[in-house]
């Protein structure tokens, strides 16, 4: 009985914790192992440059916009992603990344929900502008590794009840590679070549399930992850630009004030993950008529 309180204690306490806590914790182990085992070319100091400007930018939006309580949770997240994708040679463009991640959480909003993925915006504007540079092939194609990317993002997809924005994308991505390869009589090994990257892995379940900028329906989310699917493949085989996922993301991102309006959902909150169910529509008010007393039915 007692071994039994205590395993529904603990499963209490696991339930209750920020689903960001674990997200920090899977992306600090992927940052460690890039560092240790595969030599990432990412200095100790910008690290931690990375995660002060992050930390120092949440705190001034929060004073900025005199919001209750500073929290620095998201603005770890960020600063995470930042370490494991972006490569520079220059402090001052880690510094710049890390500030655009935070700053465009408290400027470009709709409806008090920030429009595009911190993380996803300032590596494209840091491209974009030739300051930094995205390594796809830096994880390199080992299968355990991916199995422990998978692992990991399972446990914050699921936490943060978002599992099903990365099966979605996964499936319609994979889908559509396939259909692609067999529309040109491509063997099945060139898709599943173009699959084997741990950025796409990190991406799907790290990246495109932030909860904030994704519709807050089901429904919403399925048709957003068929979109950022069908940009991602027209970025990469008709614009011919690299990090298709990436830039599919931040063009579809503005379409999801349009896709909560036509399909609303409840607002997601931290402290209390859901589902996002569809908001039920009005109904007519039931009227019940008042019971009648012993006395007036017997007089009756």
């Amino acid at each position: 009985m007692c071994f039994n309180r205590l395993v529904e204690h603990i499963s209490c306490r696991f339930r209750s914790c920020d689903p960001r806590l674990y997200q920090i914790a899977s992306l600090s182990t992927l940052l460690a192992y890039g560092l240790l085992w595969l030599h990432f070319d990412v200095s100790i100091l910008q690290i931690a440059l990375t995660f002060g400007t992050a930390l120092v930018t949440q705190y001034a939006g929060t004073r900025l916009y005199k919001l209750p309580a500073f929290d620095p949770l998201s603005a770890l997240v960020s600063a995470a992603g930042l370490c494991i994708f972006l490569r520079t040679n220059s402090m001052a463009v880690a510094a710049l990344a890390a500030g655009i991640a935070i700053a465009s959480k408290f400027t470009i909003r709709w409806q008090k929900k920030h429009i595009f993925n911190p993380t996803n915006l300032a590596l494209l504007v840091v491209v974009t502008g030739s300051l930094g540079w995205i390594s796809p092939g830096q994880w390199g194609q080992v299968a355990w590794f991916g199995f422990l990317i998978a692992c990991l993002g399972s446990l914050v997809v699921t936490r943060a009840v978002r599992a099903d924005v990365t099966l979605s994308f996964l499936g319609c991505y994979i889908g559509l590679l396939t259909a692609r390869a067999l529309w040109l009589g491509d063997p099945l090994t060139i898709p599943l070549h173009q699959l084997e990257s741990g950025t796409l892995l990190i991406f799907s379940f790290f990246m495109i399930t932030d909860p904030k900028t994704t519709p807050d329906s089901r429904v919403g989310r399925l048709i957003f992850t068929l979109l950022v699917a069908l940009a991602a493949l027209g970025v990469q085989f008709v614009l011919f630009r690299p990090h298709g996922p990436l830039w599919a993301l931040l063009i579809c991102s503005p379409l999801v004030p349009l896709i909560d309006r036509c399909f609303p959902g409840s607002r997601y909150d931290w402290a209390r993950p859901s589902k996002g169910e569809l908001t039920p529509p009005l109904s007519a008010p039931v009227f019940v008529p008042l019971s009648i007393p012993s006395q007036q039915r017997r007089v009756s």
